[in-house]
């Protein structure tokens, strides 16, 4: 290993450091509660993404009090009517 290695591992390493640190806190809901989160919204703010590589799934974030929740689901939600929905393109959350 080089020493530009090193240091690239050592970059990588910070920049998902940084990357948790700004994103706050994700809790991981199952698909029926985060709908109980939403209806607790008069407007929520919902991001919706598709992902999977062999089988196909739907991932939604919404924020609530301060906190950021993150689902994933085999099948689509269903979202209030009130729901403002920003489609991407995908959603990558730090580990």
């Amino acid at each position: 290993m080089t020493n530009g290695a090193v240091t690239g591992g050592a970059a990588a390493a910070a920049a998902i450091a940084q990357a948790i640190k700004a994103s706050g806190a994700i809790v991981r809901v199952e698909p029926q509660e985060f709908e109980q989160i939403l209806r607790r919204s008069d407007r929520p703010l919902v991001v919706c993404a598709m992902g999977g590589l062999l089988t196909k799934h739907h991932r939604y974030l919404t924020s609530y009090k301060g906190l950021v929740f993150l689902t994933k689901s085999q099948t689509e939600l269903m979202l209030p009517g009130s729901a403002e929905v920003v489609w991407a393109k995908k959603i990558w959350i730090p580990e």
